[in-house]
């Protein structure tokens, strides 16, 4: 919504020095968004009047047509008192109009300035100007015609308002009331604590039957109708500068006087209005649902086959209009050069003037059914004040008559459907319980009268809620308004205080273990949104019947690509590892730790919560019915180098057994120990993916995958070559973790380290064989570590050389070579029995 200040001071008187960014300062203070203030006119400087020209001679031999004119500024011009030469290369005016003429030493806007200057054989002091050179809009056709009575000499930056400033507001869905100059001055006279002049405070007459006919056949649609009829309008009447500006200022290009007296009372009141052509109506108006498969043909020129949900506007013939969408093109105001034989004697003659307030969610609907959004439809869709409908329709009367020189006919039609006003109750503390401050009674009262409120009540309020705010249904939408009347700033900012013995979840400390840990690795954590499309499985190359497929689809998704919910991290982070690889940043290690959403069949529609109080038992549970399992993952993805190459020698390119040691800190930080096997899962190589294992209630349980990502995923994704990812389930390897991770026990006695070498068959996993050895090797190994693969000729075909390395200590003595070697036998011992092994050298 486009505000100019000039059009806010109409309703609040403002003191004079406060400029727009002061009343945006203001209003964002009280939950406003004014994303721009605009300052029209910036750098205009004058002499700008209004001329008349008084004679065109018509220039020859140019590529264009150029006339020079002789044109009366009054005494502003550089010889007072005498017409004024100016060169101008537009053909829509002619002698005796009044034109804009903007003299030597004056600057336009965009630091333009305009002197007198030689050209085309003679001496222009001046210009003449159209609409674009003046900043008023986008129209350069031609230059700007004005009303033939202002005076040669009259100042046209005062009288163009060509100096403003604008507020540009983003509203919000809830505040649809500020989608007018009315709601807009409300606030603005709350913010600095001043009476509000309220433009829809109209003497409006009393319904009468000899108003226009109008049936209503759906009231909960169209719960009024207020019909107004005004004949004898001058059809070659324009609409004057001031309403005109006032359009142009809040982003609406002028069309015709009828159609632009709609349209300013909606933007000053907040009511959309439609104009009639009354002879191109045939019978009484009627509010009805649209049949299937009629046809309109609305004011843009598109003809639209109905659905059975619009609400129409309709009359003997059929549909005439979208109701509180858009009107038909069959009943559209004509204009004065249009033939006299669709409008009228050469133009519109007589309206019918429309108030009506429309059902918001049926308008939304038909909106969005249609693709048409319009001024009309964004306000009813937001709420629209419906006792403004009378008051809307007597102001576009009152216009009409007395700029068109019409006649308001004295017939008024009303149609209403009872309702009674909304009232809740709220204790007089609970904005302050909300919001931890103590406002008080009177505070509370107070602010919620200026919002429009009826309050009544002392330690319990009864709110009569104000027409015009269809968004306030509950206590806490009271303390809201309590709130940001007061001042979001003046909240102060305070830790909640856990109950005594309460604090972080062994969960949510291990969630933080985590994070901390990858990010001491070198992983940058990168948060992505929690929204996936098929188009994300077909690219890492899941299988149609991949249970990751299976997704939890969301009833209004913010993309039509992305309607379900993750079962994966990968798709976020991948998505994010190929947008920096984009941008240059080709070395990335990233990773997350985020909720995953996996459909269960079972899960049930959940009850509609109250908020009013605190949900039961029973309720709290038909909630946690509905939500499908949601485990913690943790994953990492890396590409590029993982150590930089430097004076310090060679670098290392990131491989699958940094993202198999990335699953191992996380599992660390649980207490858990992973089992590594090779595996085959996509979107992973098979060649160069492991499976990870964890021991759980005595069972082996994958709780992982880790590895080089697959060459077809990484080229469907536009990834770098040999990217490589991991992902766990955190949830599965605390349950198998030991708890809170503690603290080594350091010794302070030597350690012994002794080194082993085993043969085994190619296909025997190392972990098989590393597995074996620290079970024979007994409590006094202190850690394993394997240093070499060789294979070779000397081997064998088949076979493959393991070399580790173990250390052994004990934590009370200082070993004997003999307990040392002994464990190391028997470790041997164990890995020849299990795997087959052979001591290499044997």
């Amino acid at each position: 919504m486009r505000a100019p200040l000039s059009w806010l001071r109409e309703y609040v008187e403002l003191p004079a020095s406060e400029t727009g960014r002061d009343v945006a300062a203001r209003l964002i203070s009280a939950g406003l968004e004014v994303e721009t203030v605009e300052q029209t006119g910036a750098g205009l400087k004058g002499p700008l009047v209004v001329g008349q020209v008084l004679a065109i001679e018509e220039l020859t031999g140019f590529k264009k047509p150029i006339r020079y004119c002789q044109v009366d500024v009054g005494t502003a011009g550089t010889r007072p008192g005498e017409p004024q030469n100016l060169i101008c290369g537009a053909t829509n005016f002619a002698v005796g109009d009044k034109v804009v003429v903007v003299l030597p030493g004056a600057v336009l806007p965009g630091g333009f300035e305009v002197g007198a200057r030689q050209t085309y054989g003679h001496l222009s002091e001046g210009m003449i100007c159209s609409e674009r050179e003046l900043g008023m809009g986008e129209d350069h056709d031609g230059i700007m015609i004005l009303p033939p009575e202002y005076e040669p000499g009259t100042d046209a930056i005062e009288l163009l308002e060509l100096v403003d400033d604008v507020l540009d507001i983003a509203v919000t869905p809830d505040r649809g009331y500020c989608l007018s100059m009315r709601g807009l001055a409300r606030e603005t006279a709350t913010a600095y604590g001043l009476p509000l002049r309220d433009p829809a405070l109209l003497d409006v007459p009393a319904p009468n039957p000899d108003g226009y006919p109008v049936q209503v056949a759906d009231p909960l649609g169209c719960d009024r109708f207020t019909a107004r009829t005004v004949s004898g309008l001058r059809p070659r009447s324009a609409s004057p500068i001031w309403l005109r500006r006032r359009l142009q200022k809040a982003g609406m290009r002028p069309v015709s006087l009828p159609v632009d007296i709609t349209n300013y009372v909606m933007l000053e009141l907040g009511q959309p209005l439609h104009a009639y052509d009354r002879s191109r109506v045939e019978g009484a108006i009627g509010v009805r649902r649209a049949g299937s498969g009629e046809k309109l043909v609305t004011l843009d020129g598109v003809k639209r086959t109905l659905d059975a949900e619009d609400l129409v506007i309709t009359d003997d013939r059929g549909p005439i209009g979208l109701a509180g969408v858009m009107g038909g093109a069959n009943t559209e105001i004509a204009d004065a050069a249009e033939d006299p034989g669709t409008g009228g004697a050469g133009g519109t003659t007589d309206v019918v003037i429309e108030a009506a307030h429309f059902d918001a969610v049926s308008v939304a609907r038909t909106a969005r059914r249609h693709k048409l959004s319009s001024e009309a439809s964004r306000r009813f869709e937001r709420g629209v004040d419906p006792e403004a409908a009378s008051a809307a329709a007597q102001r576009a009367v009152d216009l009409l008559v007395l700029l068109a020189g019409g006649t308001a006919e004295a017939g008024v039609t009303e149609i209403t459907t009872p309702s009674g006003p909304r009232t809740i109750r709220m204790p007089a503390d609970h904005p302050d319980k909300v919001a931890g401050v103590a406002y008080g009674r009177e505070t509370v009262v107070r602010r919620l009268q200026q919002v429009g409120c009826d309050v009544y009540g002392t330690t319990e309020l009864t709110v009569t809620v104000p027409s015009w705010r269809p968004d306030l249904t509950d206590p806490n939408d009271l303390a809201e308004e309590t709130i940001r009347l007061e001042g979001y700033e003046n909240l102060p900012a305070t830790l909640p205080r856990p109950l005594p013995g309460h604090g972080l979840t062994e969960r949510q400390r291990l969630h933080r273990r985590v994070g901390r840990a990858l990010a001491a690795a070198g992983y940058t954590e990168a948060l992505s949104y929690p929204f996936v499309g098929e188009a994300a499985f077909d690219a890492l190359g899941l299988d149609a019947g991949d249970p990751r497929r299976r997704t939890v689809q969301l009833a209004n998704p913010l993309s039509d690509e992305e309607p379900g919910l993750r079962t994966t991290l990968l798709p976020g982070l991948l998505a994010t590892l190929r947008r920096n690889d984009g941008r240059g940043g080709h070395d990335l290690a990233l990773f997350e730790t985020g909720l995953v959403f996996l459909p269960t069949g079972t899960e049930t529609a959940p009850d509609r919560l109250p908020v009013t109080a605190r949900p039961t038992e029973r309720q709290l549970a038909s909630l946690d019915a509905a939500l499908p399992e949601q485990p913690r993952h943790a994953a990492a993805v890396l590409a590029g180098a993982r150590e930089r190459a430097g004076w310090w020698g060679g670098g290392r390119p990131a491989g699958w057994a940094d993202a198999i040691e990335a699953a191992r800190t996380v599992a660390a930080e649980a207490g858990a120990e992973l089992t590594v096997e090779n595996a085959q899962f996509e979107p992973w190589h098979p060649g160069r993916c492991a499976a990870l294992h964890v021991v759980l209630d005595g069972e082996r349980v994958l709780v992982g995958h880790a590895g080089e990502l697959h060459p077809r995923a990484l080229k469907a994704l536009g990834l770098p070559e040999r990217s490589c990812a991991m992902e766990l389930d955190l949830d599965l390897v605390e349950r198998a973790g030991a708890g809170a991770v503690r603290a080594p026990r350091v010794s302070t006695f030597p350690v012994a380290t002794q080194d082993v070498a085993l043969v085994v068959d190619a296909s025997v996993p190392a972990a098989d064989v590393e597995s074996a050895l620290r079970a024979g090797a007994g409590e006094l190994l202190e850690s394993l570590r394997l240093f070499d693969v060789f294979t070779g000729e000397q081997l064998g075909g088949g076979r493959k050389s393991l070399a580790y390395a173990l250390r052994f200590r004990a934590p009370d003595r200082t070993l004997k070579a003999e307990e040392a070697s002994a464990a190391r036998d028997a470790a041997v011992a164990a890995a020849v029995e299990r795997t087959g092994a052979a001591l290499r050298g044997a």
